[in-house]
């Protein structure tokens, strides 16, 4: 591992500890040569499915881009980054398990469009406006019709 800082290939160990789920180990690291700390997280590479687009291309799962995407949903909103990352986790999590070669972009999508309507309404309208994209207004206010009759039925019942 080549240090930040003066990219030499001398360090030693520190600490180690494994991450809460006991996927990942963190490792803080000491440059022999110049002696400044760092972090590094080691993490099994898990082999993930291909992800299907909806126009037939296909492409690796990307965790960055779907971190990404639910991080422009949720711009000025009240979730935390590591709520996001925790989702996403546990969503690379349920393909791995799936052990499938190959997933629809429509499956990603319809769950981070769950979570996200059951996280915050704006989020999800957000992130539905541009997933099922909206031809017009008209689509967006039925989405935005169906919010309101969902939070009402919930008051009411």
């Amino acid at each position: 591992m080549r240090c930040p800082y003066c990219s030499q290939i001398n360090n030693r160990v520190i600490d180690s500890r494994l991450s809460k789920d006991g996927r990942m180990i963190r490792r803080r690291r000491e440059c022999l040569e110049c002696g400044r700390r760092f972090t590094t997280y080691e993490k099994l590479e898990e082999m993930l499915p291909m992800v299907v687009k909806r126009d037939g291309r296909r492409e690796p799962f990307d965790r960055d881009k779907i971190i990404s995407g639910i991080r422009k949903a949720c711009q000025k909103r009240p979730i935390s980054m590591t709520q996001i990352e925790e989702f996403v986790d546990s969503l690379e999590s349920h393909f791995q398990d799936q052990g499938k070669k190959e997933i629809e972009s429509t499956e990603i999508g319809e769950r981070v469009i769950q979570t996200l309507r059951e996280w915050d309404e704006v989020a999800y309208v957000r992130f539905a406006s541009v997933y099922r994209q909206f031809k017009d207004i008209n689509e967006f206010m039925a989405e935005l019709e169906e919010i309101l009759r969902a939070r009402k039925e919930k008051k009411e019942g």
